[in-house]
């Protein structure tokens, strides 16, 4: 099953073909990390797995480039040069390096100003990019402008799987791809026609923002469109929230990759964590991150998991996924509709969620009650 689920990833999920260009990414363990014999363990299985990809690609396209490197330690940073130039080509590196562009981009401090500028460059030279790309790091790279320059500018086509499990193969990797973009569309339609949105789950979570002006977007697993982008495994319809209008209370009871020893509460007021409260280790760990920079406490993402097949709750690659609960992420949402730019996203899963829509008109509805989708 291993081979052939790699192979539906080349040939069902991205579309590959003959012609092209492929690039798979791992990160190996940094010196840096501090981890438990159990997630050694994955991560080891992780990079093994990469290389398998890999090799397995080498019969279904016309190139595969394999790279590893250090992890970067968190989730939407950006990756290292030498991957940017694997990316794109060394043109388009040295040019923004000449341009004085390439540093504060690889340190997400470009100005709005340079922006463009970076991007014509990028555009320039899109003919040297990668075709498609499969990003098995365990560090997330979605929410980093290498990812949003290769599918939005270039076109390439791009699996992210961060925090992946080989365990997941054989779950929500095994589904009928067809059927869970169906659903998956559908629930786009029906988030879109709303505003304002509320949700509240048993464990005292209480949260409400706006999101007028802003698109919900469908991870189906179904990546074959020109500069199309997604989370295998898939299944989630998200959006980013508008900034500063969340506010109040959510307890997290997972974290990444394991059950919480305590529930942590988050204060939100206008769009931000203010206050963090809890007895668990990863309490100290939010603190820190939220007190590096303001914009990692942004309110940066709500999802609702649409995978059926989904199943495992300590991996929130997966949980997300789960069909009836919910995600909200803290920190970056720049590169799929939100305006808040930072080396830092995490995803917080919900269960039991109840999810209130009020549409324009002030009318109401419930999609989600208690955990049950009710609106297909």
């Amino acid at each position: 099953m291993l081979t052939s689920v790699l192979r539906d990833i080349y040939r069902i999920n991205l579309g590959v073909k003959k012609r092209e260009t492929v690039l798979v990414f791992n990160d190996r363990i940094s010196d840096k990390e501090d981890l438990t014999e159990s997630d050694k363990d994955r991560r080891s299985k992780l990079g093994s797995l990469s290389m398998l990809a890999a090799e397995v690609g080498n019969n279904l396209c016309k190139s595969i480039i394999y790279f590893e490197y250090p992890a970067t330690g968190g989730h939407g940073a950006e990756p290292p040069l030498r991957l940017w130039k694997l990316a794109f080509g060394e043109k388009t590196v040295e040019t923004l390096k000449r341009k004085r562009l390439l540093h504060p981009l690889l340190k997400k401090t470009l100005k709005d100003s340079d922006l463009k500028e970076a991007e014509q460059i990028v555009k320039k030279y899109k003919h040297n990019a990668v075709n498609c790309i499969i990003a098995l790091s365990n560090y997330s790279t979605s929410h980093t402008r290498f990812r949003d320059f290769l599918t939005r500018i270039c076109g390439s086509r791009y699996a992210s799987m961060p925090l992946f499990d080989v365990t997941m193969i054989g779950g929500a990797m095994n589904v009928d791809w067809k059927e869970l973009s169906k659903r998956t569309v559908g629930l786009a339609k029906v988030v879109n026609m709303a505003e304002f949105i509320k949700i509240k789950t048993p464990n005292g979570t209480s949260v409400s923002f706006s999101k007028r002006g802003r698109k919900a977007l469908s991870d189906t697993g179904i990546l074959t469109r020109k500069g199309s982008f997604g989370n295998l495994p898939a299944g989630e319809v998200f959006l980013a929230p508008v900034e500063y209008t969340a506010r109040g209370i959510l307890v997290l009871e997972w974290g990444p990759t394991k059950q919480l020893e305590s529930p942590i509460t988050l204060q939100v007021k206008d769009g931000y964590v203010v206050d963090v409260s809890g007895k668990d280790e990863y309490t100290e760990y939010l603190r820190k991150k939220l007190g590096e920079r303001r914009e990692n406490g942004n309110i940066a993402e709500l999802g609702i998991g649409t995978n059926k097949a989904a199943r495992r709750a300590d991996n929130s690659l997966e949980s997300e996924k789960i069909l009836g609960t919910i995600h909200i992420a803290l920190g970056d949402n720049s590169s799929f509709g939100g305006n808040v730019k930072t080396p830092f996203h995490q995803d917080f899963v919900f269960f039991q969620p109840t999810v209130t829509l009020i549409r324009k008109d002030g009318s109401k509805k419930d999609i989600l009650k208690a955990g049950k989708l009710l609106c297909l």
